[in-house]
């Protein structure tokens, strides 16, 4: 059985599934992918791993960087597995490309080249946003983009991280990110 419940956060609601121990999804409300991989048998119920989530996002929204992470298990293909234990290895206020993550996938395989798109369906795919910090890649040259989430959002947690935006920009617009 699956359970979820909801948590507010300053950008909006957050849905958090479980499989009763672990953390197994989390998603701003109607963002891109939503619940994809929530099975549709479920049911609303307060869970210790959602105090746990509750904790870390409310130090997180705070501006403090969460220590104690809630126990999260992951249900997706090696490769997204991969990609996503790379996400977690982005520090904190930090970014990282989709060509630096497709060049450390690489090594990881022992082959010569990785696609960056390929890599950025993973990350798109990525069912526990924020805790595994999809929001922290960006494109080549500073460019903003894919997420699932919303790109205002990406900007949110990018400035609430006080990642360095500097340079940073959205493809579409001619704009700089302003800090």
């Amino acid at each position: 059985m699956y359970f979820t419940t909801h948590y507010l956060s300053p950008l909006g609601g957050i849905t958090l599934a479980s499989d009763g121990e672990y953390l197994t999804g989390l998603w701003f409300d109607g963002q891109k992918y939503f619940a994809q991989s929530l099975p549709e048998a479920h049911e609303e119920r307060p869970l210790p791993v959602f105090r746990q989530t509750a904790a870390w996002l409310d130090d997180y929204f705070s501006g403090r960087m969460p220590d104690a992470m809630p126990p999260i298990r992951l249900s997706g293909s090696p490769f997204q597995l991969m990609v996503w234990n790379l996400l977690r290895q982005i520090p904190y206020g930090t970014t990282r490309t989709y060509k630096e993550l497709a060049a450390a996938v690489a090594r990881q395989k022992g082959i010569l080249h990785m696609s960056a798109q390929a890599i950025g369906g993973a990350v798109g795919h990525n069912p526990v946003s924020i805790l595994i910090p999809c929001h922290r890649v960006v494109g080549s040259h500073g460019s903003l983009t894919g997420y699932a989430g919303g790109l205002d959002k990406k900007i949110a947690l990018l400035k609430l991280e006080k990642t360095d935006v500097a340079g940073l920009f959205i493809p579409a617009s001619p704009t700089l990110i302003k800090k």
